[in-house]
Parts: C-alpha cells; sequence; structure tokens
C-alpha cells in the first residue's frame, strides 16, 4: 500500500474516477490516493466463502444488497473506498447509484492481506467508524479469525470471538467463520 498524493491536495471523486483501471485498488481516503496490488489466491478463496453466506442469507432472503470488490463506496467528498464486501439494507438501497454506492453501508468486509493489515486495522477502521457504517469485520485469513466491530455510540466494539458470528446489523444471521478462514 502506498500514498501517492501531497497531503495538502485533497483528492474527490472526480479526480477518482480518472485513474488507470490497471489491475490495482486505488481508493482515496481523506483526499489522499493510496494503492493496492490485486489480492491474493488466500484472499479470494475466503471472500468466495465469505460471499456465499452474505449472498444467500442477505440478498436472496430479500433484506438488502450485496457486492463484492471492486465496487465504490463513497463515504464523503474526500473518502471513497473499495471494501472486500458490502451489505446495504433495504432501508438505505436508494443511495446506490448506478456507478458507486453514495451511503454509509451497514456491513464492510475488509480481508487481510500481508500489505494491507496495518491499512484495513487503522485507517480504514477509523474511517468506517467516523462514517457511520454500523459494522466493520476485519477477517485474517492467516489466524483463521474474523474481529467483528459495531458501532454503539459512534465508537466501534469489537464483539467476542465466535464460531458463528451473529449480524449486529440483522440478529436473525449468523455466519460460520469455520466455513470461511
Amino acid at each position: 500500500m502506498s500514498a501517492t498524493t501531497p497531503e495538502t491536495q485533497k483528492l474527490s471523486y472526480e479526480q477518482y474516477v480518472l485513474f488507470p483501471d490497471d489491475g490495482r485498488r486505488h481508493e482515496i481516503i481523506d483526499g489522499v490516493h493510496f494503492v493496492n496490488p490485486a489480492p491474493g489466491t488466500q484472499h479470494q478463496s475466503v471472500s468466495k466463502h465469505l460471499q456465499y453466506q452474505l449472498y444467500t442469507k442477505i440478498e436472496l432472503a430479500g433484506l438488502g444488497l450485496f457486492f463484492s470488490a471492486p465496487v465504490d463506496v463513497q463515504l464523503s467528498d474526500n473518502d471513497i473506498v473499495q471494501p472486500d464486501l458490502v451489505v446495504v439494507l433495504n432501508k438505505k438501497t436508494k443511495g446506490i447509484t448506478p456507478s458507486k454506492i453514495d451511503v454509509a453501508p451497514d456491513l464492510l468486509v475488509e480481508i487481510l492481506s500481508p500489505s494491507t493489515a496495518g491499512y484495513d486495522n487503522s485507517v480504514k477502521k477509523q474511517l468506517y467508524e467516523r462514517s457511520g457504517v454500523t459494522e466493520y469485520w476485519v477477517v485474517d485469513p492467516f489466524e483463521q479469525k474474523i474481529d467483528q466491530w459495531v458501532l454503539a455510540e459512534n465508537k466501534y466494539v469489537l464483539q467476542p470471538a465466535a464460531i458463528r458470528i451473529r449480524l449486529s446489523i440483522l440478529p436473525e444471521i449468523t455466519i460460520d467463520t469455520d466455513k470461511i478462514c
């Protein structure tokens, strides 16, 4: 991961759409351009297993919409990210446009890669927290665990680790973690 923009110039969505389609993940956080390599095969495998559960239990059940990377999520004028997985429940789907998600999603998931672990656990977590993303998961395929952060009084609270994660946004839904990592 590398920041490529001087801190004095804050980039916005207008500049973001001009970035090359080069197979790398481009994001803007607080107006700064970050670039990450494409995810590796272990990352993709974990993503696939989690996608299946979220898609079948949320979108196919008619509770909301599910998206996987690459999809643009604009959290502010100077914050455009491409989370690995995104859930937007029905009450917020009006914030989805043909080109991007223009609303704070209900659930964002980042799957750690060696080059993104610190970034996902700090910069992105802070951004998602201040943007009002209700639930944020950090999936660590190396440690075979998922950290579930839930927004409470504008601060993320880490939930106890479990074999089955109960979604705070949809308490009737659980995800089997042993089928993911």
